[in-house]
Order: C-alpha cells, then structure tokens, then sequence
C-alpha cells in the first residue's frame, strides 16, 4: 500500500543517490532502478511519473520512453542528459516525453518538473482514436460533458478501452492540469482497498508504518477513475456513498476530516442493474455514479474503429526505434473480419505480435496470428477452437509451410510473446549458421540489440548457437 511513486532511472550510481534524496525531502516517494529493462520491471500501477537518463548500456531512454507509451501513455516521461541538443529536445518532445532537462542540473529544476507533472496524464486528446460513426458521436458527447462536474459511468465488455475514453474527458475538462488517479477495484484485495482509497494513519492497523493519503486525497482538484466499481463489496460501498455524498474523508485511525474537490469517473463491465437486482450493489451509489451514463460498443460492434486503433498501436511500438510498417490489404481485412472477444487488447496482442513475425516492410496476412493460432500452429498447449467468424479463414499456404517444415523444437515455458521473441531469434540465429549480422539484418534490427537479447539469453542458461 503506497501513494504513486517517482521512478528514477539513473545508470550513475551518485547521481541516482542525489536524486532519490532531492526527491525525497521534497515528499515524493521515489523507486529507483540503474537501467531500463529493470524500469520496465518497476513500472508497475503505482507509478506517478518518470525520470530517466538517455544515455545508458543496454536500452537507452529513448528507447525505454517508447515502451513506457505503448504500455502506459498516460505516464509522464521526463528524459535528462549531459549532451542535450535542440535537436534532441524536438526528437524527444515528439517522441512522447513530456519534457527534457541537461545534467547538470539545480535541484530546484529536478523538484519543479516534479511538482508540474507528477501524477497528470501524459496522453494526447487522439490516443482515444474513433473512425466508426456512433463512436465519433460518442467522443463528441464526451467531450461536451467533459466540461461540466457530472459524474459519469462508463460501461462496456473488458479491453473496450474504458479508462482511455475517461482519461479523454479528463483532459477536455477544466481539470486537465490536475491528477488524474485510476483505481481498479478489482485488482486490490478487499482488506486493503478501503485504505488505498481513503488513506490511514500510522498505526492505524498492523503493518500501518507511517501516514499514507488515499487516492481521494491524491486526485484533489483533479480526476478519480474507479474501474470494476462493480467488484466492489457492499460494505465498502456503502463508505463511498458517504465520502461521494459528504465530498469529505476521513484517513483510517484518523479524526480529521479532509474536504475533497474531485470529480468521480467510474467504469464496469458487469450488468450493474443485475447486481443491484441480486443485492451485490447499492441502488443509491449506482444512481451517484451514474448520473450521466456512457456505453462503449465491443470492438466487433465498431468495425471501422479497428484500422485507425491498429494505426495507433503500430505508432505506438515503434516509436522512435524503427521504420513503422504498412499494413497489407489482406492483412487488414483480417483483422476487420476476426470477432475480437479479447476486444482492443486482444488487437494490440495481435500487433505486437505482427511486429515480431514479420519481414520486410509491410505486415501481411500470414504475420497476423490470432490467439488460437499461435496457440496451435506454435506448439503451446492443446488445440484451441477458432471462433465461429474465423474457422472460414485458412492460414496461408506460406505460413503452414514455415511451421510444418521447421526443425526447431518449441521451448518447454509458456509461449507467451516474449517466448515467441526468443524462439524466433534462435531460429533464425540456426538458419543463419550462427552468424549474427545475417541474423540482425533477417530480423530487421541492429546488431547492437542483437548482441544485447543474445547476452541475456545466455544469462538465462539459454543455449545460444
């Protein structure tokens, strides 16, 4: 249980001291890593923003801030340097990051990009991408309400994309510049929901080291977002239409009331009018919630959605580190024929995934593997049953050929993609005679991230050729 955090990415070891010490007299509570991947590892909900140093072995900020967009675009990204340039300013402003400072730097410079963009969304207006024409009327009636104090309940299947469309309406309110706190009620133990939500006092119960503000507290003048509002149980529910009610809160073990100015965001994928018809949800907190409701249309549902949010993804990965791929027709009227039941993560599964299969420049048909497929065609686990709307769809004759006729045997972990990464660099690593430039360039990267994901291989006790 923790407040958001700082993360500091600092490859020097006295400077990333420094740094966790400003930091920390100033009252910010800091996570400090010495290198990218091991950020990417730390990166996890409790983190308000980011600090990271450009130049350092392994993958560099520049790198490191692409992943952090594709993975949390919301997440503010500040990059330091000791060889700043305009020019690396513009690349990185245009990158994603939020902003740029050169080493050396003043203390107060550190503490002052920390005060402005600690705990604000980072996103751009477009991240919530719509080209389906009830989706265009639903962004603009977003929009419109964004401008009022309305408390608004999003509803919509898993991985619609729920918390983007309430990140939009917070950057289109009055309230941009301020916090906006995301919260996923199901993802919290119930005994330690109610303290991360209203703070506590220290000592409040065992494990209780010190004083620590709950996310109400955090999003002052701001944005709360609670996900999954409809996991919550309804002895917590009912201590939410209090503070909703009242606009106060109280820390446990505390006795000062603390006045609260934030707007309410709530989101569910559960029929919220069956859960109060079972008695798992107050009928009084729905209607506080819902003042004004709004329904996002599974992906299957928004056909047209899914090119422009397949653009935005393939943006997104990327970035800055390579040339971003066109699209095939075949391969776009793939994805527009597959159902999605996994909805927009699902897509971005797919993407990624495509990224990784494919060669050349463009992604064709045979690079889109669906879940079922990879499953199946790459030897992880039993025979998956394709959804109704794909069994019409043969895998090309090309792709069956590649799986039918490699000699490769499949690595014994779960095949997820980063397993499939590893195999497909071994593969061709083999085909290739052991030759790693051949390799790099089959792959389409450079031999430098090559020798890097080769290293860590051998680290891992991986046989490398």
């Amino acid at each position: 249980m923790s407040i958001a955090k700082i993360l500091v990415v600092e490859d020097d070891s006295e400077l990333q001291e420094a740094l966790v010490d400003t930091l920390t007299l100033n009252e910010f509570e800091v996570v400090a890593v010495s290198s990218a991947e091991e950020a990417l590892t730390a990166l996890d909900d409790d983190i308000g923003m980011v600090f990271s140093d450009i130049r350092m072995d392994g993958m560099d900020g520049y790198t490191l801030m692409t992943r952090i967009r594709a993975i949390k675009p919301y997440l503010p990204v500040v990059l330091m340097t000791a060889y700043g340039t305009i020019e690396q300013a513009v690349d990185a402003m245009k990158a994603g990051s939020v902003d740029y400072i050169v080493k050396p730097f003043e203390a107060s410079v550190l503490v002052d990009k920390a005060k402005i963009y600690f705990n604000r969304d980072a996103s751009r207006d477009d991240d919530f991408v719509v080209a389906d024409p009830a989706l265009q009327q639903l962004k603009t009636m977003a929009k419109k309400v964004a401008k009022s104090e309305t408390s608004i309940l999003i509803s919509g299947e898993s991985g619609t994309g729920k918390e983007v469309l309430a990140r939009y309406i917070h950057s289109q309110s009055t309230r941009a510049t301020q916090p906006f706190v995301a919260i996923n009620c199901a993802a919290i133990p119930e005994g330690m929901l109610e303290a991360i939500l209203f703070g506590h006092e220290k000592g409040a119960f065992t494990g209780a080291a010190k004083a620590m503000p709950g996310k109400f507290e955090q999003a002052q003048h701001g944005t709360i977002f609670l996900d999954e509002i409809g996991e919550m149980k309804t002895d917590l529910q009912a201590k939410l239409l209090r503070v909703l009610q009242e606009k106060e809160v109280e820390r446990i073990g505390g006795t000062k009331t603390i006045q609260l100015d934030v707007r309410v965001l709530s989101a569910s994928n559960v029929d919220m009018k069956m859960a109060i018809q079972k008695g798992n949800f107050r009928e009084d907190l729905f209607y506080r919630l819902n003042v004004f409701p709004m329904h996002l249309p599974p992906l299957r549902e928004r056909p047209r959605d899914i090119a422009a949010i397949a653009e935005r993804l393939l943006h997104r990965h990327c970035g800055t580190t390579r040339v971003e791929p066109m699209v095939s027709a075949p391969a776009m009227k793939r994805l527009i024929e597959y159902p999605w039941p996994g909805n927009i993560r699902e897509l971005d599964n797919v993407i990624q995934r495509a990224l990784v299969m494919m060669s050349g420049d463009s992604i064709r048909e045979h690079d889109i593997l669906l879940d079922h497929e990879c499953l199946s065609a790459l030897g992880g686990g039993e025979k998956i049953e394709p959804p109704v709307a794909e069994k019409t769809m043969l895998a090309s004759e090309e792709q069956v050929d590649l799986v039918q006729n490699s000699d490769f045997k499949p690595i014994e972990y779960p095949l997820d993609l980063k397993a499939r990464e590893t195999q497909l660099i071994l593969e061709t690593l083999r085909l290739n005679g052991g030759h790693r430039q051949k390799t790099a360039e089959t792959l389409n990267i450079s031999p430098r991230t090559l020798r890097y994901k080769l290293a860590k291989l051998k680290e891992q006790g991986v046989d490398v050729p």
